[in-house]
C-alpha cells in the first residue's frame, strides 16, 4: 500500500510547480552500497558495504543466492556474509568482505541485489580516494567535529544460542568504553540497540533500544518460525543518532549472534 505521503508530495509538487520527491511507504527495491575499503594489520584489506532500502516503512528480505550475492574478482561466491534483511532507508557501514593483501587493484568486489524486478550492483575496489579513515566514517554519519580520542566501544555476547520455538531467546550483551563523550562533565553513557540481520522468520525483541547499566543490557527474542537466526548488537557510545544525539557520529560496534531455533511450524501473538 502507498502511503499518504504520496498524495501529500504530489499536492506540494503541483502547488509550488517545483518537482517534489515522492516518498513510498512500500513497493520499493533495495539497492546495494559500497562505502569504501579499510586496511587490516595482517596486509589484507576490507571492502565495507551498507545499503539503500529505497521505501520508508517496509522491511524487504533477500536470501542469499542469485538476488543477493558477492562476486570477488569475478568470481561469484554467494554468501559472504552479507544480510538477507534490509531495514527501511539507508544503513551504512554494516558488513566487510576481506580480500587478501595481493588483491590487485584492478579487481572488484560487487554485490548484487535483485529486488522488485531491479538489478543494483555496488562495486568495489581499490582505488585509494576510498580509503576508509574514521574522518571519513564521521562525514558520512552525519557530519560535526569527531574527538580524536574518542574510542569505539568493545562489546562482547554469547556468539550462538539454541532455543525451541516455544522458548525465547535471551540475549545478552557486555561492553567497556573510555568514557567519552563526556557531557557536563560526565560520560554520555551507551546504548545497545538490537536487529535482525538473517532469519526465515519474524524476530520480535522485547526491548529493540536501551541503555547499558553497569556495561550491561539483556534482552529477550522470540521466533515466529524455526531455523537458523543472525541477530546484530549494535552498541553507541552515546556519539550518535541510536543514542538520541544528532551531531557527528563516532564510534559503536556492531556484533552477531546466532540463535538456531528448533521445532516445527508457527507460532502467533509473541
Amino acid at each position: 500500500m502507498r502511503s499518504l505521503r504520496i498524495g501529500a508530495a504530489l499536492l506540494l509538487a503541483a502547488a509550488s510547480g517545483i518537482n517534489a520527491q515522492v516518498q513510498y511507504a512500500s513497493g520499493q527495491n533495495v539497492a546495494p552500497v559500497f562505502e569504501g575499503w579499510e586496511r587490516n594489520a595482517d596486509g589484507s584489506y576490507n571492502m565495507v558495504f551498507g545499503y539503500l532500502n529505497r521505501n520508508y516503512e517496509e522491511a524487504v528480505d533477500i536470501p542469499v543466492g542469485t538476488a543477493n550475492s558477492i562476486s570477488i574478482g569475478g568470481e561469484t561466491y554467494g554468501d559472504r556474509g552479507q544480510p538477507t534483511h534490509f531495514y527501511p532507508r539507508r544503513q551504512r557501514f554494516l558488513f566487510r568482505v576481506v580480500v587478501p593483501a595481493d588483491f590487485d587493484k584492478s579487481q572488484k568486489v560487487v554485490w548484487t541485489l535483485t529486488s522488485r524486478g531491479k538489478t543494483d550492483q555496488a562495486k568495489g575496489w581499490l582505488q585509494p580516494e576510498w580509503e576508509l579513515s574514521q574522518d571519513v566514517i564521521v562525514e558520512n554519519m552525519g557530519g560535526g567535529v569527531p574527538d580524536p580520542d574518542n574510542k569505539p566501544p568493545e562489546l562482547a555476547t554469547t556468539p550462538t544460542i539454541t532455543v525451541t520455538l516455544s522458548e525465547k531467546a535471551t540475549l545478552m550483551a557486555t561492553a567497556t568504553d573510555d568514557g567519552l563523550p563526556m557531557r557536563q562533565g560526565k560520560p554520555v553513557g551507551m546504548t545497545v540497540e538490537w536487529e535482525k540481520y538473517r532469519g526465515p522468520g519474524e524476530v520480535t525483541f522485547s526491548q529493540i533500544k536501551q541503555p547499558l547499566k553497569d556495561g550491561k543490557a539483556d534482552v529477550t527474542a522470540s521466533f515466529s518460525a524455526p531455523g537458523s537466526y543472525v541477530l546484530m548488537a549494535v552498541v553507541d557510545d552515546g556519539s550518535g543518532e541510536s543514542a538520541g544525539n544528532f551531531g557527528y557520529h563516532c564510534c559503536w560496534t556492531n556484533v552477531q549472534v546466532t540463535v538456531n531455533v528448533t521445532g516445527s511450524g508457527a507460532t502467533n501473538g509473541r
